[in-house]
């Protein structure tokens, strides 16, 4: 078995792996082609990795122009216990005023578990904003703690 193959994670690791992180890093194109990276709050909806942000933010205007993103997740301090997940794809935008708000609500809620004023502190700015739902085409993971501290 090679390498790549020793340390890949099964469906149910990335799933589990994206549900206990919160912050990724979002690489979108600019209009010059190179990359756009910025850290991103995310949650999960409905098997997607979604985001929110303000309507002129620069990942948004990248993704209206390009769809095309990847994003980064990862957790570890030392080469043994390194684990992430790379997720290639498209972002699409949603617009949708309860969309908006579900999503921004969803990811107060996650950053901050029992957060009394989620649903109003989402309310009072998601009319500023859009939310993300990424369509993964490519997922790629990782988990060096499978070597057993072997290299």
């Amino acid at each position: 078995m090679s390498r790549r193959d020793q340390i890949r994670m099964s469906d149910d690791a990335v799933a589990e792996f994206l549900e206990e992180n919160s912050t990724m890093t979002l690489a979108t194109i600019g209009a010059d082609g190179r990359p756009h990276l910025t850290a991103m709050w995310y949650g999960m909806a409905g098997g997607h990795v979604v985001f929110w942000s303000y309507r002129p933010a620069q990942k948004i205007v990248n993704l209206r122009r390009d769809p095309r993103l990847s994003v980064l997740i990862e957790a570890g301090d030392t080469y043994s216990d390194l684990r992430g997940v790379s997720i290639a794809g498209t972002g699409t935008i949603l617009e949708g005023p309860d969309e908006v708000l579900a999503i921004g609500q969803l990811l107060l809620e996650r950053q901050e578990p029992g957060f009394a004023a989620a649903a109003s502190a989402a309310a009072a700015t998601a009319p500023k904003r859009v939310a993300v739902r990424i369509d993964a085409e490519r997922v790629t993971s990782w988990d060096h703690r499978k070597l057993g501290g072997g290299y």
